[in-house]
């Protein structure tokens, strides 16, 4: 799924505004341009079909972990950790889970409010690492039907 789309997404479940975007890079520590974060936002306002430009794996790896700092708090006992690119939806739903203090129960609810169902060893699978045999990679419909399913128990 485009960088784009899930700040998109993450931006009208919190309903936070440019501002606090902002707020939640310069938690991780980056310091964006002008104009960086509105750009994000102008590929909302493009004909149907028509696709601005991505944002940066850097900057899409800064939001997430900052919106862990934003939601949860920082801990002075973990050093951040470098930022690993490409951002693969996996990584996402990782953060996400992090960041929202999900459980394996919570994921799988989540999920099927967003309308989707997946077995409990699916699941999992999303969860390990790259290169284990077991290893699944998240498709972007399951990010999406995962971001439908936060952004409606989060809003309700």
């Amino acid at each position: 799924m485009r960088n784009d789309n899930v700040i998109q997404s993450i931006r009208y479940m919190l309903d936070i505004d440019d501002h606090e975007i902002a707020k939640i890079l310069k938690l991780r520590g980056y310091k964006p341009k002008r104009g960086e974060v509105s750009a994000i936002f102008e590929t909302q306002d493009l004909p149907e079909g028509e696709k601005g430009p991505d944002c940066s794996h850097e900057l899409m790896g800064h939001f997430l972990d900052g919106l862990i700092y934003y939601k949860r708090g920082k801990s002075d006992k973990h050093p951040p950790r470098p930022i690993k690119t490409p951002i693969t939806n996996n990584i996402v739903l990782k953060k996400l889970r992090v960041a929202f203090k999900l459980r394996e129960e919570d994921m799988h609810d989540v999920l099927e409010l967003g309308g989707f169902s997946i077995s409990k060893p699916e699941m999992s699978a999303l969860f390990r690492r790259e290169g284990h045999e077991n290893y699944r990679e998240c498709g972007d419909q399951i990010l999406r039907y995962f971001l439908k399913g936060l952004t409606k128990r989060i809003r309700n």
